[in-house]
């Protein structure tokens, strides 16, 4: 009988003393090319050491992430990140100054010494320099950066709890660091600034407007881009953060419209999971109910949460009430548009049905 792998170790951060000594365990395990699950702003991610490529294809095999998909790299300081670029352009000195340390990747031309695995191949590469100040001590102390994407099998519901991280892969890393839940919540923006003029290619917390205000012209994303060669920023494929059950985005101006719709799917309200943010049902007769604020930060920072709660609770469906068209909305509105893939015990429900009304 083959022995069950053992679970990872996972050390609080929330002493000075503990802090240190995570920081010291973290940078031990790196530094051997070893996997460590770091929190970040935006969500946990798994970390090793960007410019060893044995160390990055662990982050694969343990994710079972497609070779196709780049990871970020994570930085410390300017320095660092310039170090990860063939050029560093003055237009990202402007975007570092107004949103680093912070959730937002810039793409740029990479360095020569970035491995391939990192890149998917292709001849940009991600870099972020994250505000979180686990990751940043960790990233100072060990002297390169990290290449980071989330903590979760690949293509299902990132994590934003060292729980999360424990439960997805609890048995295939050897240390989780707890740094609190995360308070973004979702993963930062990417901006191509190779592009021209630059291209969001993965809308978050940090909007078009902004990046307007600082830099000019940025055109918006286009998911028709990624299919025309290498991939530039993870986030584009089309299933992407997705719960195990399935996720139907839908409006309502009441709860009475809300059963209709139901009713109309073919959906039993008991095995139903509802997350609202404006027009809240009440309990009786769905599988549970989430109320989470219309704020776009705060729905944000929740979302995943709730998603890996309705998930934990056994829902079958996950019912997310429409979020407003708006800047500050759209990279949670790109998360749930590519978690609502339909599912395959759910022959009822079109996705054009699910989302759009």
């Amino acid at each position: 009988m083959r022995a069950k792998p053992p679970s990872a170790r996972v050390l609080p951060t929330h002493t000075p003393e503990l802090f240190a000594t995570a920081v010291r365990e973290a940078v031990a395990l790196l530094r051997a090319g070893e996997l460590v699950a770091l929190p970040t702003e935006t969500v946990y991610g798994l970390a090793a050491n960007a410019l060893d490529a044995r160390a990055v294809a662990r982050i694969f095999t343990a994710k079972r992430r497609p070779a196709v998909n780049p990871i970020i790299v994570h930085v410390a300081d300017l320095k660092m990140a310039r170090q990860c670029a063939a050029d560093w352009p003055e237009v990202a000195d402007r975007l570092g100054a107004a949103f680093w340390p912070g959730p937002l990747t810039l793409v740029v031309h990479r360095a020569r010494g970035v491995p391939d695995q990192v890149t998917a191949g292709g001849p940009t590469v991600g870099v972020r320099w994250p505000s979180h100040p686990f990751i940043s001590a960790v990233i100072r102390e060990c002297g390169f950066p990290l290449a980071a994407p989330s903590a979760n099998v690949a293509n299902e519901l990132s994590p934003t709890t060292a729980e999360h991280v424990h439960r997805s892969l609890g048995d295939r890393i050897r240390l989780i660091v707890d740094g609190g839940p995360a308070q973004v919540g979702i993963e930062s923006t990417v901006l191509d600034i190779v592009a021209q003029p630059p291209q969001v290619l993965r809308p978050g917390m940090i909007h078009a407007e902004s990046l307007v205000a600082v830099i000019g012209a940025v055109r918006g994303p286009d998911d028709r881009v990624a299919s025309k060669g290498a991939l530039r920023s993870p986030g584009r494929l089309p299933r992407h953060y997705g719960p195990k059950a399935a996720l139907i985005v839908l409006s309502w101006a009441s709860e009475s419209e809300l059963r209709r719709r139901l009713a109309e799917l073919g959906l039993d309200a008991s095995g139903c999971h509802v997350i609202a943010h404006t027009i809240v049902p009440s309990g009786a007769g769905y599988g549970g109910v989430s109320v989470v604020p219309h704020d776009a930060a705060a729905f944000a920072r929740a979302l995943y949460a709730e998603l890996h709660r309705c998930d934990a609770a056994g829902a079958r469906v996950i019912l997310v009430e429409a979020v407003p068209d708006s800047l500050e909305w759209q990279g949670i509105a790109d998360r749930l548009r590519r978690a609502a893939a339909p599912a395959a015990d759910f022959p009822t429900v079109s996705r054009g049905d699910a989302t759009n009304r």
